[in-house]
């Protein structure tokens, strides 16, 4: 849908750095095939702690993307960001030298930061004393680092913000860079979510509230989005990252155009630090808005890509939530969680999952929720478990909601120009 200015925003490029593959053609294979990037985690000694079990990303080298020295001197998540904008920019044939890059935005979304840079900077602090700190802990832990350090090294002049709104980072983040074109206020936005924080200090702060499953027989089940077993979240990590671009701006250099994104939603449930509200009202609110924003009825919603976490109260009131927007309608709606693969990269979790629903797509196939073996009754829906389908869809409703009832809903469309 035309932005007040009559601008359409559309998706020209993408980068993936998940826990199933360092590229999006590699994490979309593995997505549709219904393969888990969840195993015991291999970072840190986890043997004190009750969760063993995580999506970490694996083979990455960030060397692939910048120079050693530049990579030492960030955080995991600003390298994953970084190498994220290097295949988007590639995909999307955008060579920044022959663009105004006063009129290149960055847009990130990120939850938690350096997390790890700070447990090492309070050992250092503990153990040698404060002046022995990484002189680049500050760089390498601030959760816009991310975003400063892709308009650094791709010289993006324009507009740079950072969306700090947990699980629901990286989908909001999307959204408002949407809405920065459609203002005209840039032609280029170069966005989506980071984050890397699997480390004692983040393993055990969701321990203690009992949100991550302690399923570590079967690692790779762990994840059970919807399922009546499903007992927590698995720890994960990742980035996705977007090129949005004005229809007029991508036209003009005959740049390829994936989909449009054209609506937007966001709200609060104001009920609960971390509990989302029982009702669904606020995710229903959010969806609802993001609809109306794109112009969409939700008789044309082909395929919705759900937060789906897999927590008892978070997948029970997401269903909630679309039953009640969308009435019986609901049932005829197919719903997966790319989570039940890849696990919860908070900040980066929607953006991730933006890149899934474009792919949904640009490919007509939509991927499966895996390990959803045992029927909840309250979380009765078509969520897609026996395998990935062949499905002709158009629209794409994708959903994010984060701690402190932060909600976040995207529309993606086909492009017809």
């Amino acid at each position: 849908m035309p932005g007040r200015n009559g601008t359409r925003v559309v998706v020209t490029g993408m980068g993936a750095i998940t826990p199933i593959g360092n590229s999006v053609q590699e994490f979309w294979d593995n997505a549709v095939a219904g393969k888990s990037g969840l195993d015991i985690l291999q970072a840190f000694d986890h043997s004190s702690y009750p969760v063993h079990v995580a999506g970490e990303v694996k083979d990455f080298d960030p060397e692939e993307y910048m120079d050693r020295r530049v990579a030492r001197r960030m955080g995991r998540f600003s390298q994953f960001a970084m190498a994220g904008t290097t295949q988007a920019l590639r995909q999307a044939d955008l060579n920044l030298e022959d663009t105004d890059r006063d009129r290149v935005g960055v847009l990130m979304g990120n939850g938690i930061g350096g997390l790890e840079e700070s447990q090492k900077g309070v050992r250092m602090l503990d153990t040698r004393g404060g002046m022995k700190l990484d002189p680049f802990y500050f760089p390498k832990m601030l959760p816009n680092m991310a975003a400063a350090h892709i308009a650094l090294n791709f010289g993006a002049r324009g507009y740079n913000n950072t969306v700090i709104t947990a699980c629901a980072a990286g989908t909001q983040a999307i959204g408002d860079a949407m809405d920065l074109v459609r203002a005209g206020r840039v032609d280029v936005c170069i966005t989506g979510g980071s984050e890397a924080s699997l480390c004692e200090l983040g393993l055990s702060g969701f321990a203690v509230i009992r949100s991550l499953s302690l399923n570590s027989d079967n690692p790779q089940k762990a994840s059970r989005p919807f399922d009546a077993e499903r007992d927590g979240f698995v720890a994960a990590e990742g980035a996705g990252i977007l090129i949005l671009e004005s229809e007029e701006h991508a036209k003009s250099r005959s740049a390829p155009i994936l989909a449009e994104v054209a609506g937007y939603g966001a709200c609060s449930d104001a009920f609960h630090v971390v509990a989302p509200s029982e009702d669904g009202n606020g995710a229903m609110r959010a969806m609802r808005e993001a609809l109306e924003d794109a112009g969409v009825e939700t008789a044309e919603v082909d395929y919705i890509n759900a937060h789906g976490t897999s927590t008892q109260l978070n997948d029970k009131s997401e269903t909630l939530a679309i039953k009640k927007l969308f009435g019986e309608e609901a049932y005829r709606v197919p719903i997966s969680a790319t989570k039940s693969m890849v696990g919860h990269s908070f900040g980066a979790a929607g953006a991730v999952e933006s890149v899934a629903a474009v792919q949904t797509i640009v490919n007509r196939v939509i991927h499966p929720t895996i390990n959803l073996e045992h029927a909840d009754p309250e979380c009765d829906l078509d969520y897609v478990p026996e395998g990935a389908r062949a499905a002709d869809v158009d629209v794409v409703l994708k959903n994010s909601f984060g701690f402190g009832g932060q909600n976040a809903c995207l529309v993606f469309k086909r492009y017809e120009g």
